[in-house]
């Protein structure tokens, strides 16, 4: 079904001859399945290194270029691209964890969209130690939560760092006087993403 629905359609991008918006138009006519790479899907969100990044620009292979042919005419390309690319590049397929490191609450049964996270899912979403989370509403007030809770980021103010010198005190900005802008200070925040990764490299999953 993956490959029908998403593989084989022609799409035709409506915003090159159309003065508004519009949905993706598809042609009768539909392509073949690749044979020389194996077609690959997950999350639009990750976490890439620096010497696939490399791989993908200075393509030292052709496969990085003849993927991102393929994948030009595609639905939602951002969650096939770089799946299809590392999977199928020898030296990198080796090199993968199963993971976007997001927090996403599913309806059971999943629909199209996740759940937008509120206040009730603050206690779930600090205890699965992901650094990310989606989706929000604007302004939500579990946003302010995690601004107070887990960044220690105060109204108006930027997310403290180790470099942040100004005591806390009657609501000083604490980064109002900057210090060693080379100097971290873990929270329990890089604790937990650090139980997240150890957990994703351990031999069960990686």
């Amino acid at each position: 079904m993956y490959r029908n629905m998403r593989a084989k359609p022609l799409i035709v991008d409506s915003g090159l001859d159309m003065a508004k918006k519009a949905g993706i138009l598809t042609t009768t006519q539909q392509r073949s399945v690749p044979t020389a790479f194996e077609l690959v899907t997950g999350s639009a969100w990750m976490a890439l290194s620096r010497p696939f990044i490399d791989f993908c620009i200075w393509e030292w292979d052709n496969l990085p270029r003849t993927v991102l042919m393929y994948y030009a005419n595609f639905i939602s390309s951002p969650e096939g691209y770089f799946h299809t690319v590392v999977c199928n590049a020898e030296e990198f397929r080796n090199a993968t964890v199963n993971s976007d490191l997001h927090f996403v609450s599913w309806d059971n049964p999943p629909k199209q969209h996740p759940q937008y996270l509120t206040v009730k899912h603050m206690a779930k979403m600090v205890a699965s130690n992901a650094p990310f989370a989606r989706k929000f509403h604007m302004d939500d007030p579990v946003l302010d939560k995690i601004d107070s809770e887990l960044l220690f980021r105060g109204q108006d103010m930027v997310v403290p760092g180790g470099w942040c010198m100004r005591s806390r005190e009657n609501g000083t900005d604490p980064c109002s006087v900057v210090g060693d802008t080379t100097f971290i200070r873990p929270t329990a925040g890089a604790k937990r993403l650090q139980m997240l990764i150890n957990s994703l490299l351990s031999s069960d999953k990686f």
